[in-house]
């Protein structure tokens, strides 16, 4: 195989890059000066040599414990429970959360074989047991594999912790309710609070 079907492949493997974009990407590449290939390349290296996940909540890290929960200004009485490392951004880019958060690694999803043997469960039940957490936010998506993990899980804790929440789902700021699916405006609905 080829430097360029090589690379083209490996490509190809990255979430929506299929075959084309892949060797346009490895195209371009080939196009800039040598050193920004470097550049890439060892980028790459210390991706997989520096960063790893936080003993404490599975975030993804260059340090441990990871920032947030070296921050001695959150609130370890409250866990935000996610999916994936990459669902803490989009919370911590809202600006409005002072906890901690819990890393799940993953959704139950039987059709692809990840049972709950497969989540961070139990380290999450450890964290909790002690009786320090008051509140748990369980922040699954709201498709079916994410609403059976956050069932599971708010099962699992139910004799830890005296709250258990789950955030509201509903019609987006901005969103139109004509477009909006049946079971969305049904959420929207019932998760309604006063005005």
């Amino acid at each position: 195989m080829s430097a360029i079907d090589e690379l083209a492949t490996e490509l190809s493997r990255l979430p929506g890059i299929g075959r084309k974009t892949a060797l346009r990407l490895t195209y371009h590449l080939l196009r800039q000066p040598p050193e920004q290939s470097r550049k890439l390349a060892d980028a790459l290296g210390g991706l997989a040599d520096r960063v790893h996940r936080c003993s404490v909540c599975s975030n993804l890290t260059e340090n441990d414990p990871c920032d947030i929960c070296g921050d001695q200004r959150r609130d370890r009485a409250v866990v935000c429970v996610v999916e994936e490392a990459s669902d803490i951004g989009a919370i911590e880019r809202a600006g409005e959360f002072r906890g901690v958060y819990h890393v799940l690694n993953g959704r139950l999803s039987p059709l692809d074989g990840i049972g709950p043997e497969d989540l961070n469960v139990g380290r999450l039940v450890e964290r909790v047991a002690p009786g320090t957490v008051r509140e748990v936010i369980i922040a699954t998506n709201p498709s079916l594999e994410g609403e059976a993990t956050a069932l599971y899980v708010q099962r699992q804790l139910a004799a830890h912790v005296p709250m258990i929440s789950r955030i509201a789902r509903g019609i987006p700021v901005g969103g139109d309710l004509e477009y909006a699916d049946g079971v969305t405006i049904a959420q929207a609905l019932s998760a309604r609070r006063e005005m």
